[in-house]
């Protein structure tokens, strides 16, 4: 059977020079020991033990390890992925935590195949269903000021390529995604809570209730006792 139409999952080492390839499959990577300098032509990223990183396939890049290292890889078929992936910086929680875990006890065991593809499932359908970790940052911190530089940051973009990619992704550009977010914040608060007008325009991270006021009115059209009372 060729690599390309397997499922891999096995441990590696990288060496000091760099090196450039791209592959017809999709990889997972995941730092055991030491880090890997990964560069593609968007990012450029220092990946530790406290983060993972999704290649797509036939994306081309160039990585390497300036320290005593060893890394989980996880090499995906085409036909088990979905029809459009991108790369993906993932800070690993609980959750991704539990996975390498169990993807860790496949590479050692390498005698079960059916559970290893049943993972594979689990973690390409993650591709689809988890938010990048800016997307997240937004949500966790919309309330307060956010910088694109931020952002971008978070995911190793550039910031002009960052609003290219998350408009690709969302649909909207960065400031529109974080306006609509605080709107929806405070027509919930102004509809399901007693606060006051004040307090609601502390709660979004306005200096004053009028600076909460005219923002309001301007993109609802309405003061924001008005809606309220609708």
């Amino acid at each position: 059977m060729e690599r390309n139409s397997q499922i891999i999952c096995e441990k590696r080492t990288y060496s000091k020079e760099f090196h450039s390839h791209q592959h017809a499959f999709g990889q997972f990577l995941f730092s055991l020991q030491g880090s890997l300098d990964i560069q593609t032509n968007q990012q450029e990223l220092h990946l530790k033990a406290d983060c993972g990183f999704y290649l797509p396939p036939n994306f081309q890049h160039h990585y390497r390890s300036i320290d005593r290292n060893e890394f989980l890889i996880l090499d995906i078929p085409l036909r088990y992925l979905p029809s459009d992936t991108e790369s993906m910086h993932i800070k690993l929680d609980k959750q991704w935590n539990a996975i390498r875990y169990l993807l860790l006890e496949e590479a050692d065991a390498k005698d079960n195949i059916s559970a290893l593809t049943d993972l594979t499932r689990y973690v390409t359908k993650k591709l689809q269903t988890s938010n990048p970790p800016s997307i997240d940052y937004i949500h966790n911190h919309f309330k307060e000021p956010i910088r694109l530089e931020t952002l971008a940051k978070i995911e190793h973009y550039h910031p002009v390529y960052y609003s290219e990619w998350f408009k690709k992704r969302t649909g909207k550009s960065p400031q529109a995604y974080i306006l609509d977010l605080r709107l929806q914040e405070a027509e919930h608060l102004l509809l399901s809570t007693r606060l006051s007008i004040s307090r609601i325009s502390e709660e979004l991270g306005f200096e004053n209730a009028s600076s909460f006021t005219r923002w309001f009115a301007k993109h609802k059209g309405m003061a924001p006792n008005k809606y309220r009372f609708l």
